[in-house]
């Protein structure tokens, strides 16, 4: 008469233990799908951002290669290509112009002649939107007399002339920035009169969108 006795509506306790379990496993499960599609959300999500953004970049990249070729034909058809020397890599395209284009010796003044020279450079670079970076240099020659009392100066002066012509003639404020460095950054001997003329000069450069 040892035997367990259960009542009929008792159930054995490994069929709850069963239950229990396939229900932990249903949830587990259920959880488990609904972190699959958040994360392929999210996935989709910064995707089509990426996307979004490899496309802008295509697009500026193609504005900058037709305003590089545009601004060659534009110099050439103006007759100023001799006048000014275009470089182009990855990262910027660079216009170096020679102070006897733009300046009398020892000014920052324009020169009547220069306006020609930047004017159709102007309407080409402020077709697209990009960063717009002037250069003010000099030779190491010092100033001795005149309005400005260091090369320092008359490169920021001059770099600020050009700034000011191209805002005037209607690229936005923000894009510009000028710098002045005098004669810091030589790019010709200025041992030799040919090397100082040389580092006599402005630099516009347009940055490339990355």
């Amino acid at each position: 008469m040892g035997r367990n006795l259960r009542r009929p509506y008792e159930l054995p306790d490994n069929l709850f233990l069963m239950m229990f379990s396939f229900s932990i496993s249903k949830a587990d499960k259920t959880k488990s799908r609904k972190y699959e599609e958040s994360l392929a959300n999210i996935q989709k999500f910064f995707g089509g951002k990426t996307d979004a953004k490899r496309l802008e970049r295509a697009k500026a990249q193609e504005a900058e290669s037709s305003m590089e070729s545009n601004l060659e034909k534009s110099m050439e058809a103006g007759g100023i290509s001799s006048l000014v020397q275009m470089q182009s890599d990855a990262r910027m395209v660079k216009l170096v112009l020679t102070e006897g284009v733009l300046f009398a010796s020892g000014s920052a003044d324009l020169k009547e002649p220069a306006r020609k020279v930047l004017a159709p450079i102007t309407a080409e670079l402020k077709k697209i939107p990009n960063r717009i970076i002037i250069e003010g240099h000099t030779d190491n020659v010092p100033i001795r007399h005149g309005k400005y009392s260091s090369n320092w100066e008359l490169s920021m002066a001059r770099a600020y002339s050009v700034l000011l012509f191209m805002s005037g003639a209607g690229i936005s404020a923000k894009q510009l920035a000028g710098m002045g460095y005098g004669e810091n950054l030589p790019i010709g001997d200025n041992a030799k009169a040919g090397g100082r003329a040389k580092n006599r000069r402005i630099e516009i450069s347009l940055v490339k969108t990355d």
